[in-house]
């Protein structure tokens, strides 16, 4: 980051000599394919811009580069009209589709003026469409196509992509809309799907999927980290018509301003040579690392264009020919039952290998053990593979006549694979050891949160913000802890125990005096965490964060809450029951306090009080006791059912909190505001109740100016909290 002592003129210079270098290594990367200049020297560049920025918000500007590592979540998305309609395009899926559009455009054009049509032809990327409006040159909003008529604001989702220009460079129209497709790249997926197959999450079946979803997502930090990629492939609305005559001029224009483009692939004047380049471009689209399903044809002359014009649904002058999906027969080895970081056990198919979308595929996803059973799946059948969106192979069917005599079902294991643990199965109603369905399976997972599968994952995540938040130990620390040294590290409490073993600890890359002090203070301090940490760190299922902070306000310690029967942990469930079924639960038809909601319900609270239950829980705890850990809640005394918070002025208020605080870190504020009975939102609206603001507010202090919403300084907080002095 950058220290040097200099004039706020000398600052202000640096900060648009950064911005303009960042800017300059994007259009380098994305438009010219020439890079300038390493991932790494990127980085450290922006995370310079960055820190400049925040110590000095004066200098603040929306199209800064800097926007692009994630902003404040937004509530909810708005829609807005788009200025030209973004209709869809018609399908093809033969050469006779395309020689027949071929003769309506060309009939449709007789005349002198319009004898000859070219048309140019370009990758049909497997995406989200978006229409990016620039105004004067900066980028003012996105739009998804929506219903063509009307689409989502996405603008705080684009910004975070790199290849997206937020300024354009050159002399532009007044307006200019440039639409484009917003994809995930193929390493980008597949990083993705390692990672969720590693945490047991389901996978993406395909690019478009994933890249749907980011874009949707409210938090702009989250939609950074899957690194979106954008190309340009067409006009909305332009305020000078000089700008461009044809589509092949407007990519050529559009490049020159900075946007990346996705350029034809060939043009051609007739059916057979459209026919040729299909056939040409069959064989290169495996090779690009963005998913293709197809061609698009358009005619080039946006004065043609203009003339064909439009059906209710899709232009007159475009159409899309769309590759059939490939599929091959192989034989099926053997099956694998992998288990992710929180616990899910997905079956994977070992296969003889076979030549697939230009790839050599040995494994395929079976998805879950209820389908498996539904397609009948047996060892050594003979088995159709397709890659779902050409990425993720997959079994579509079984040859069950071609199947060999004495072939065996694929059967589920009743406990982990990897532990031996007890698992749980998903919906319970397909749990065939209860005499349920199992075609309805969905999921089964180990119940064991210290299986060694999902032990190196599990430790992160104990170790991370929001759980025990002990700084210096992440997943680069805890590896070289695991692979380049003999301290053990296989259990929670061993983390609370890495005192012991300062000099093995010393031996490691890079790990010298001062940063193990750090190291050892950060895990000195988590031992009084409490309660609420440790089981939101434990990655116990059903028990996330709120959860957890919710069954440390309801019981004073981790004794108590093993002392508690099922009924106690859904209280809102049985509330919600007729009085005679809560006296044969409870002993009494009274309902529950409200203080005491868990949010767990009938068919979660189980789940979790068997697991607190089980050997696992009671030697997970013992350990942690015995290694110092504070099992005692921070919540219950201030909060718990006893206490008088649904009386405080908090509850039931709305609280934003922006700028930075003297007494507390913003999540042990969010934290102990919602003990409090509040609700702490990301963002300024109407349904904001109160704004706490900190030194160097921003944006939402300014909003809740703007929409009259009650603000406090630290001061007035304190005062509230009876802290004043502290």
């Amino acid at each position: 980051m950058y220290h040097c002592p200099v004039s706020r003129t000398d600052v202000g210079k640096r900060v648009e000599v950064l911005r303009k270098r960042l800017e300059q290594a994007n259009r380098a990367y994305y438009v010219d394919a020439r890079p300038i200049m390493s991932d790494r020297e990127y980085d450290q560049l922006l995370e310079e811009l960055v820190g400049l920025e925040r110590e000095n918000p004066e200098l603040a500007d929306e199209h800064s580069p800097s926007r692009r590592v994630g902003g404040e979540p937004i509530a909810g998305f708005r829609q807005y009209a788009h200025a030209v309609p973004m209709l869809s395009i018609e399908n093809s899926y033969s050469e006779g589709d395309v020689a027949a559009w071929v003769e309506r455009v060309e009939r449709l054009l007789e005349g002198d003026l319009f004898r000859s049509v070219t048309f140019v032809c370009d990758a049909k990327i497997d995406g989200v469409a978006v229409s990016l409006r620039y105004e004067d040159g900066l980028l003012a909003r996105a739009l998804t196509r929506g219903d063509g008529a009307r689409g989502d604001d996405v603008t705080h989702a684009i910004r975070t992509i790199r290849a997206v220009p937020l300024r354009l460079d050159g002399q532009v129209p007044n307006v200019l809309e440039v639409r484009g497709e917003v994809f995930l790249p193929t390493r980008e997926f597949e990083r993705i799907n390692r990672q969720r197959e590693a945490r047991g999450d389901e996978l993406f079946a395909n690019p478009r999927n994933a890249c749907a979803g980011t874009i949707k997502q409210l938090d702009p930090a989250a939609i950074a980290e899957r690194r979106l990629g954008f190309l340009a492939h067409g006009r909305g609305e332009i305020s000078d018509r000089r700008f461009a005559g044809s589509h092949s001029r407007f990519i050529e224009q559009v490049a020159r301003l900075g946007v990346p483009v996705n350029r034809p692939v060939a043009t051609a004047t007739n059916a057979r040579g459209i026919v040729e380049a299909i056939e040409r471009f069959a064989g290169k689209r495996h090779e690009l690392d963005y998913e293709t399903d197809g061609l698009v044809v358009r005619v080039d002359s946006y004065e043609q264009q203009e003339r064909l014009g439009a059906t209710s649904k899709s232009p007159r002058w475009v159409i899309a020919y769309k590759y059939p999906a490939e599929r091959k027969t192989t034989k099926l080895v053997d099956v694998e039952h992998q288990v992710g970081k929180t616990g899910k056990i997905t079956p994977r198919a070992i296969m003889e290998p076979v030549q697939l979308a230009g790839t050599t595929v040995r494994h395929a996803t079976l998805h879950n053990y209820g389908i498996v059973r539904q397609k009948d799946i047996h060892l050594g059948d003979v088995i159709e593979v397709e890659k779902a969106g050409e990425i993720i192979p997959y079994v579509v069917s079984v040859h069950q006549d071609e199947r060999p005599r004495g072939a065996k079902p694929i059967e589920p294991p009743d406990t982990c694979p990897a532990c031996g643990g007890p698992i749980e199965i998903e919906p319970p109603q397909a749990d065939p050891r209860h005499g349920g369905d199992p075609l309805l399976e969905t999921s089964r997972r180990c119940l064991n949160p210290e299986c060694p599968a999902q032990v190196r994952e599990k430790l992160i995540w104990f170790a991370g913000r929001g759980q025990m938040d002990i700084d210096g130990l992440g997943e680069q620390t805890i590896d070289q802890i695991r692979e380049q040294s003999k301290v053990p590290l296989e259990h929670f409490a061993d983390i609370f125990r890495l005192a012991d073993h300062r000099e093995a600890l010393l031996q490691l890359d890079r790990m010298g005096e001062k940063k193990l002090e750090n190291l050892l203070a950060g895990i000195e301090r988590a031992k009084e965490a409490g309660m609420a940490r440790v089981l939101a760190g434990l990655g116990i299922r059903h028990v996330g964060s709120a959860t957890a902070r919710a069954l440390a306000r309801a019981f004073p310690d981790i004794d108590a809450l093993l002392a508690a029967e099922v009924w106690q942990l859904m209280p809102m469930a049985v509330n919600r029951m007729s009085r005679p079924k809560r006296r044969a639960i409870t002993g009494s038809d009274a309902q529950l306090p409200s203080a005491y909601e868990t949010g767990l319900g009938e068919d979660t609270a189980p789940v979790v009080h068997d697991f607190l239950h089980s050997e696992t829980a009671r030697r997970t705890f013992e350990q942690l006791r015995a290694a110092g850990v504070s099992l005692k809640s921070k919540e219950y005394a201030t909060t718990g059912p006893e206490s008088a918070s649904t009386n405080s002025v908090f509850a039931g208020k709305t609280i934003v909190l922006t700028g930075t605080l003297a007494r507390y870190e913003r999540l042990e504020l969010k934290e102990l505001l919602e003990g409090l009975g509040a609700k702490v939102s990301g963002s300024v609206s109407n349904r904001t109740s109160l704004v706490i603001a900190g030194e160097s507010a921003g944006s939402k202090l300014d909003k809740a100016r703007e929409l009259g919403i009650e603000v406090w300084d630290e001061a007035q907080l304190l005062k509230a909290l009876g802290r004043a002095g502290m």
